[in-house]
């Protein structure tokens, strides 16, 4: 037996109903629980008394709410152990101590917590049948602790489907104000840079000739009857400057 039953079953038996609940573990081994079903909240169980009559026992509780479910698989995705025990089909260790801190519990700590109903016409509760169908819990939490969590109104595949999920996720965006844009700084923008040295021509005291620009040019090649292109340019430029 895991602690997670042995929790459960120590629960009921301290209500010190020995003849009751050695009634259900007899129910149980002889194999008159026909049936056991677990849903969100309510575990029904089927049972054939020794009358050969049968009898729907149901055993609720309070199921943990969609908050409590959101708080409880952020906290699971976050921690990877959480996660692999869990794909592993075990439940973590710690999981009792992690729901506390949410002020919820696994199981029910007291009778208080649960709910009982039987059709039979038993005035004791838990009657006979209900021990049988806590005792069948029990058992099926040791073959898969996962029903425990579906009573509490979350099964296997959509809390292992919610945590991947979480997983994956990406996270938020952080919204930041948009960066202005940087440009060179203005200032001395408009002044003027350091003054240039004249040209040669331009210096006071110098000759300006009007066909220097044609000593900055790369030979032409070109020659005009017998005469250089270049030449013929220069005369040109010395007659404009002229005015001839």
């Amino acid at each position: 037996m895991s602690r997670w039953s042995e929790q459960f079953v120590g629960m009921l038996e301290s209500l010190r109903m020995a003849a009751v609940f050695q009634q259900g573990r007899r129910y149980v081994r002889a194999g008159q629980v026909r049936s056991l079903t677990i849903s969100t909240s309510v575990v029904t169980g089927l049972i054939v008394d020794d009358d050969g009559d049968t009898h729907r026992a149901r055993v609720g509780v309070r199921a943990y709410s969609a908050a409590d479910w959101r708080r409880i698989e952020r906290a699971l995705a976050g921690e990877a152990l959480y996660l692999a025990r869990l794909l592993a089909g075990d439940l973590p260790e710690d999981l009792d101590r992690l729901l506390a801190g949410y002020g919820l519990s696994l199981l029910p700590t007291d009778l208080t917590e649960i709910a009982l109903e039987c059709s039979c016409p038993d005035w004791k509760r838990p009657c006979g049948h209900l021990a049988a169908t806590c005792y069948a819990l029990a058992e099926q939490f040791d073959a898969d602790p996962f029903g425990i969590l579906a009573w509490r109104g979350r099964g296997r595949t959509e809390l292992l489907d919610n945590l991947r999920e979480l997983r994956v996720a990406p996270l938020p965006a952080i919204a930041t104000k948009p960066q202005p844009l940087l440009l060179p700084p203005t200032a001395g923008f408009w002044t003027a840079g350091p003054r240039l040295e004249p040209p040669l021509d331009q210096v006071a005291g110098s000759v300006r000739r009007p066909d220097a620009v044609l000593e900055q040019l790369e030979p032409l090649g070109l020659s005009a009857g017998r005469f250089e292109v270049t030449d013929v340019l220069a005369a040109v430029y010395h007659r404009l400057a002229s005015g001839g």
